[in-house]
């Protein structure tokens, strides 16, 4: 049976989560999924690098939380040495699951790219390489012979990319619009509720679903990302992010939400992309006061939605978990999974081929 060494770049709370899956599930997810999984390298700021062809022992590295505790004590290095890792290790698939940057997606796009000229597999929850790099590592890939997959870096374990490439074929897509960032609408729920912006922010900081600087969430930058990435890959958009017009949450008012309330309408941070009478595309995000029959309306927490525009089959909607360790390590997963697939069917064609 086949088995996947696997690399970790990153070891926070995603990469960590699928390692405990592996650690916990392996045997059982062997005998599902028909290959196994392996884990021989793990980078991380906080615990530098190890590296060990044979597996690493997941109990020991899970064990480890950084407190003054690092790979260094353990056959590894104090330090990342991401570049190394990534270009030498013996792994077939490297994980790259480290923090988003906005602005130029570094250094997560200098680690997949290292890894695709490596020769390596890469799936990624990245936002930033695909939004900002992803027609050139999509390419760069192809070039290799082999998967750059990202499922996770849009709607977490919600397959809202793969759904939409593989199940709409036939369909001519119009465009799509969707709430896809739990904390601005966690937000924009609470201001209903009777809160102001900043203490409504404040509360999903201390429930963890903001981070300390929340303005990639209230400002609409994380969306931003995702409708290029939507974009991009299903509409063939050929957009830059200068091309996604953005206003985030922070203008919305109590006594917007108000009148809105009286209105019979409830406002929402939405994502959307339409393709134009001429071809081109025009996509952007911005908040919405939205009448409650609207299908977006009633999307609440957490829970992400995009809603599509077909001509067959008019609005498709995709709903689920937009947020969450055990989802977006299950996204990685999922991407591991498509790659198996991949790999089966091109090496079933190559063998009819060579006995034709």
């Amino acid at each position: 049976m086949t088995t996947y060494d696997l690399a970790l770049i990153g070891f926070g709370g995603v990469n960590r989560t699928l390692a405990e899956l592996i650690h916990t599930r392996g045997n059982s997810l062997e005998a599902e999924l028909g290959f196994g999984l392996r884990i021989v390298a793990i980078t991380d700021l906080r615990l530098g690098s190890l590296v060990q062809p044979e597996g690493i022992d997941l109990a020991v590295a899970l064990g480890l939380t950084g407190d003054g505790a690092s790979f260094a004590q353990h056959g590894g290095s104090a330090a990342p040495d991401n570049e190394a890792v990534i270009k030498t290790c013996s792994a077939d698939i490297v994980v790259e699951a480290t923090f988003t940057n906005p602005d130029d997606g570094e250094p997560a796009v200098s680690h997949v790219r290292w890894a695709l000229e490596a020769g390596k597999h890469v799936c990624t929850t990245n936002k930033g390489p695909v939004a900002l790099r992803g027609r050139e590592l999509t390419e760069l890939a192809r070039r290799q012979g082999v998967h750059f997959e990202f499922e996770g870096s849009v709607m977490s374990g919600t397959p809202v990319i793969r759904l939409a490439k593989q199940m709409f074929s036939g369909l001519r897509l119009g465009g799509f619009e969707g709430i896809m960032n739990g904390t601005s609408n966690y937000v924009l729920g609470r201001m209903e509720a009777g809160l102001g912006l900043q203490e409504a922010v404040r509360e999903a900081q201390d429930l963890g679903y903001a981070e300390a600087n929340p303005s990639a969430d209230v400002e609409g930058f994380d969306v931003q990302l995702k409708v290029l990435i939507l974009a991009n890959e299903l509409l063939d958009a050929g957009l830059e992010l200068r091309d996604i017009a953005r206003q985030g949450i922070s203008s919305v008012t109590v006594q917007d939400v108000r009148q809105a309330s009286l209105d019979g309408k409830r406002w929402k941070l939405v994502g959307s992309a339409r393709r134009n009478a001429d071809g081109s595309v025009t996509a952007g995000v911005a908040p919405v006061a939205l009448p409650l029959d609207h299908g977006l309306a009633g999307v609440s927490g957490a829970t992400n939605a995009v809603a599509f525009t077909t001509d067959l089959l008019g609005q498709v909607t995709v709903s689920g978990p937009g947020a969450g360790r055990v989802e977006t390590a299950y996204a990685l997963l999922s991407d591991i999974i498509a790659m198996h697939a991949g790999m089966t069917t091109q090496a079933s064609t190559s063998k009819v081929v060579a006995n034709a």
